[in-house]
């Protein structure tokens, strides 16, 4: 992996995670609407059917484990074509700290399944997102990377064993093998060779998106990133456009929006943003945001959720 993805990578985490558990007896068939943040299920025993966001369904067999991480659309179910109740309209129960038991009509032990809602810090517009697939199979991707069943079985005993500080320990193992799964993909799974991932792994050009991506409310000029990669101002901006597909201002107009857009999802107010990106006025600070992310910063603020929310 070259050093600028390892950087990017590094920077990926989760601000927070949710789990819930749910032993539905057949026939059923949870929904699970589109939403910011990804999408975690593994299925410890029993037998289950994803619909994916593209409509397509896959058979999930005991130790599976699935990634979206856009938090895309999609249905769990016993079998294909059941009708559906959505993950919001079942009641919840508290298990432990972080934990929550689902309480699905006429629960059946010999099934059993966790889920998980996580918050990136970077929100799915991110290149890196964007590029991921819909959905993420970790059998897909264990053959290249061992310690994912390792990791899903100790998740597997700390879930089941309800025991204190569970909810902690499972936070810390999704961040750990959310980063995993993402590297094995990285590593084994994308195999394209143009576009971001490709700049990112260019050798010069990398070094100025890891920088970037490590520092996105900077408003960096093109002397900067220049030096960064060695170059004279027009040579930096002719390899960056013809690489990335963009010019610099236009991608570091971006990365600072995107980063607006998290803050104000988080329910910064749009003053306070606009002023630690070092815009003079709120509305420079709107026409900058619609501009770029289509719509202004008080569509953002609307997708604001609280802890709940997230895992309804």
């Amino acid at each position: 992996m070259s050093d600028a993805l390892t950087e990017i990578l590094r920077g990926l985490r989760l601000d927070g995670v949710e789990y819930g558990r749910c032993q539905p007896c057949a026939p059923w068939a949870t929904s699970y609407p589109e939403q910011e943040p990804a999408r975690f299920h593994f299925l410890a025993s029993g037998s289950a059917h994803l619909q994916s966001p593209d409509g397509s369904w896959m058979e999930l067999t005991p130790g599976d484990a699935v990634l979206l991480p856009r938090g895309d659309a999609h249905v769990l179910a016993s079998k294909p074509g059941l009708p559906t109740i959505s993950i919001r309209d079942l009641p919840k129960r508290q298990l432990c700290d972080g934990i929550v038991d689902v309480q699905c009509p006429n629960s059946d032990s010999q099934n059993l399944l966790f889920f998980a809602v996580m918050q990136f810090n970077v929100d799915r517009l991110h290149p890196l997102l964007q590029l991921m697939p819909s959905v993420m199979r970790t059998s897909d991707l264990a053959k290249s990377e061992p310690s994912i069943p390792s990791l899903l079985d100790t998740m597997t005993r700390e879930a089941a064993m309800q025991r204190v500080g569970a909810g902690g320990i499972l936070a810390r193992l999704a961040d750990v093998l959310t980063a995993t799964i993402i590297r094995a993909w990285v590593e084994h799974g994308c195999g394209t060779s143009t576009g971001w991932l490709a700049a990112v792994r260019h050798p010069e050009v990398g070094r100025v998106l890891a920088a970037i991506h490590l520092d996105p409310t900077k408003d960096w000029t093109v002397p900067e990133l220049a030096k960064l990669m060695g170059a004279s101002r027009s040579g930096f901006a002719q390899r960056f456009a013809d690489t990335v597909g963009e010019t610099p201002a236009r991608y570091v107009a971006r990365m600072r929006m995107h980063q607006a857009h998290q803050w104000l999802r988080e329910g910064k107010r749009v003053a306070h943003v606009a002023n630690r990106l070092g815009y003079d006025s709120e509305a420079s600070f709107s026409r900058a945001f619609r501009k770029i992310m289509g719509a202004p910063p008080s569509h953002s603020r609307s997708l604001t959720m609280s802890a709940d929310q997230l895992a309804s």
